[in-house]
């Protein structure tokens, strides 16, 4: 039977009882993939717990969905051991503009051992290497070895670049604002990600671990495409043309300078283009369809769906 034909089965009674009572635990809750998995849990009958950074409106939405909420710093072990206690499955993911990463992992793990938990998904990087050039490239590799030493049931996600890469500040206001899509991609290739699709990836290994501990999956979006064919299609969701601009490394290096991302972000994200460039990020797979039964968005999609993010701000 296809994962399509076996997930558009009743859920036997055992399985439905199992998730009324297990406890998920998932952090980043703000953010996109950690929103996305959350949605995708209660949409099957989970029982969720999220773990925010602060007590705000956002966290006051995720309880009006009845979602448990803890408030705590994945840096702080004693709020991570407090908010993994009872957790039947965990999903890890670490803020990309933060260091420290191996060490919030190492928290992470302990607290998942001590507390008995069945399973954890780790959200890595496809650039993840011993030999990496980008630092936090290279802390998700570690953070996945420390995982796999603790003995934790692990799945570890390795996603290309993620589909809202197009609404960060250095690219969104460009694209919006000047029709124009710049960063030194050369004429490097990816096939975009949604954090949706990432979110029904998590949600669905949380909820039948077993088959999937112990593995790494490359996730990658519906198609391979360069930048110039991915501004053509911004352009054309948009109804306006889009063009792509190849841009040096000095001087996006310089454009994030002078926007003030931090200098930990800044090695990243150069080092990251270096990689793309020399085709680190490329390839394509149909993953996400075979673990949740249905194909991941495309980039049309995901501009139509997002239109008014697009529409511009300022002129200049």
């Amino acid at each position: 039977m296809s994962t399509s034909e076996e997930l558009s089965v009743p859920l036997p009674s055992n399985l439905e009882y199992e998730m009324k009572h297990d406890l998920y635990l998932v952090t980043g809750a703000t953010g996109a993939t950690g929103g996305a998995a959350i949605d995708e849990l209660l949409s099957k009958g989970a029982r969720v717990r999220a773990l925010v950074h602060r007590d705000d409106e956002r966290a006051s939405a995720l309880r009006a969905k009845d979602i448990e909420v803890v408030v705590g710093d994945l840096l702080d072990s004693h709020a991570v051991q407090a908010a993994l206690r009872d957790v039947t499955g965990a999903y890890f993911v670490y803020p990309i503009m933060q260091a420290q990463l191996v060490d919030a992992t190492a928290y992470f793990a302990y607290a998942a051992k001590l507390a008995g938990v069945r399973s954890i998904v780790n959200m890595s990087q496809i650039s993840a290497s011993a030999d990496a050039r980008s630092q936090a490239s290279l802390a998700h590799w570690y953070g996945e070895r420390v995982f796999d030493w603790a003995g934790v049931p692990v799945t570890h996600l390795r996603p290309t670049l993620f589909m809202e890469w197009l609404t960060y500040g250095f690219q969104l206001s460009q694209i919006a604002n000047h029709d124009l899509l710049r960063v030194p991609a050369a004429d490097g290739r990816h096939a975009p990600i949604a954090a949706a699709d990432q979110g029904r990836v998590i949600a669905c290994i949380l909820l039948d671990p077993e088959s999937h501990a112990g593995k790494t999956y490359p996730l990658f979006g519906a198609e391979e495409l360069n930048h110039e064919q991915v501004a053509k299609i911004v352009g054309d969701a948009l109804g306006r043309p889009v063009r792509y601009e190849p841009e040096s490394l000095d001087s996006f290096e310089a454009r994030l300078e002078q926007i003030g991302l931090s200098a930990h972000f800044i090695q990243h994200i150069t080092s990251v283009y270096r990689g793309y460039q020399a085709g680190e990020f490329a390839g394509a797979n149909d993953i996400v369809e075979q673990l949740t039964g249905r194909k991941p968005i495309s980039v049309r999609d995901y501009v139509i769906e997002n239109h008014r993010i697009f529409q511009p701000t300022t002129r200049s």
